[in-house]
């Protein structure tokens, strides 16, 4: 599983790593939201409403769930135990709330955390998408924070400073060689207390 502070560039390194390798399944999360202009229903979200979403949740089919500014977001049991039944490898990209629970029921499963090199650095990535307010954006950048107070509950951290070395080092994690991006290495904590500080 994978998570990061909205900003810190997931989504991009998630789909670089599914192009090199086909193999890797993704989970499809649900969510309450709506979808922006590029997405399409079943691609990057199942997009359903919230009277649905509560009834999924009551019925136990969510491994894990959250809200996240204002919507709920939630992966599929039935998903995951397939993908696992049949040995398959399968990313879930989550916040740090949907982790948690996830690590509560299959505490084997793989986690990485993707960072910002600066708050600088996140501020401008999330103005150069140009999907948001100004409102957004700030609410974006203060629930960084809590996000990113999570990093040391993972596996893996990778800084997402310069694009191909992050996929690099995220290659290396899936293929069991990713001990150079373990959360407990040297001169982490330092980075993560410059980004924590507000």
């Amino acid at each position: 599983m994978i998570a990061a502070p909205s900003g810190g560039g997931k989504s991009s390194l998630l789909q670089a790593l599914m192009q090199r390798r086909p193999g890797l399944e993704f989970s499809v999360s649900y969510t309450t939201r709506g979808p922006r202009p590029h997405e399409q229903d079943g691609r990057e979200y199942h997009f359903i409403d919230r009277e649905e979403f509560e009834r999924l949740i009551a019925a136990g089919e969510f491994i894990e769930h959250a809200e996240v500014f204002g919507n709920l977001y939630g992966t599929r049991r039935r998903v995951v135990e397939a993908a696992l039944a049949a040995g398959r490898d399968l990313i879930l990209d989550i916040d740090w709330q949907g982790a948690r629970q996830v690590r509560e029921r299959l505490p084997e499963a793989v986690q990485v955390f993707i960072l910002p090199p600066s708050r600088a650095e996140l501020e401008r990535r999330l103005r150069g998408r140009g999907t948001d307010s100004e409102a957004a954006i700030a609410r974006r950048l203060a629930e960084s924070t809590v996000e990113m107070s999570h990093w040391r509950d993972f596996d893996y951290v990778i800084v997402n400073q310069d694009f191909d070395q992050a996929l690099q080092e995220l290659e290396a994690v899936f293929d069991g060689r990713g001990e150079a991006s373990r959360s407990d290495r040297a001169g982490l904590a330092g980075l993560a207390g410059s980004l924590l500080r507000t």
